[in-house]
């Protein structure tokens, strides 16, 4: 793991915690975009949720978790307590990924029609121990889209007709950084950074992907 930084699974959530702010670039539902945070909420809800209002889920969540804020926030519909962790490193750097994994409802990027919100059913939280610059995290988090997109293929998801899923509806990406260590530039899959990013994730979904598949043989 990262040191200063925890991650508790449960049913209700994933909470991943850090004892210093973070430097966060997300697609989260709550506190997205480039923000500085010190946990990240992954809350679970029910596949028939509306949540017309997630916001005030995760924040209701939170103070009840005691969660130290500010935080980022995720919903998902797949199960939390089934989250798959991995630590990777390359050189100086190290990361760690989270993600929680549910393929009931995968997508073609491009070939699949306009879709109504829905609870995130891949999210994919990343922890990197390192000092990368904005563009790097930009990276990043394009490095977990291609792993994500690998790791599909290779477990045969696919949309039929011979065409691969690239992910589900409605996924997430987080990636954060300490601030520390070694600076980093680049974050695509050549660079240290993206290296050890795409090690941690590939090892996360191809975990959760094989797991989720044997609970719905």
């Amino acid at each position: 793991m990262i040191a200063g930084v925890s991650v508790e699974a449960g049913r209700e959530a994933v909470v991943l915690v850090s004892e210093r702010p973070l430097r966060v670039l997300s697609s989260a539902v709550h506190h997205g975009g480039l923000v500085e945070a010190r946990a990240v909420v992954n809350l679970h809800v029910d596949k028939g949720d509306p949540c017309a209002d997630p916001e005030g889920m995760i924040a209701a969540f939170a103070r009840r978790a005691r969660v130290p804020a500010p935080w980022v926030g995720l919903l998902t519909g797949a199960l939390t307590e089934c989250a798959a962790m991995v630590t990777e490193s390359a050189g100086e750097i190290i990361a760690l990924a989270v993600a929680t994994v549910g393929l009931s409802n995968p997508v073609a990027a491009g070939h699949s029609p306009i879709a109504t919100w829905t609870p995130s059913t891949i999210n994919t939280v990343v922890v990197v121990d390192a000092d990368p610059e904005p563009a790097a995290l930009v990276n990043a988090v394009i490095t977990v889209t291609e792993v994500k997109g690998l790791a599909l293929r290779a477990a045969g998801i696919g949309m039929g007709d011979g065409v691969a899923a690239s992910g589900t509806s409605t996924d997430a990406v987080v990636i954060a950084a300490t601030g520390r260590g070694a600076r980093a530039r680049f974050g695509g899959p050549a660079s240290p950074l993206g290296w050890a990013v795409a090690r941690a994730v590939g090892g996360a979904l191809d975990r959760g992907i094989r797991d989720w598949l044997e609970r719905h043989r």
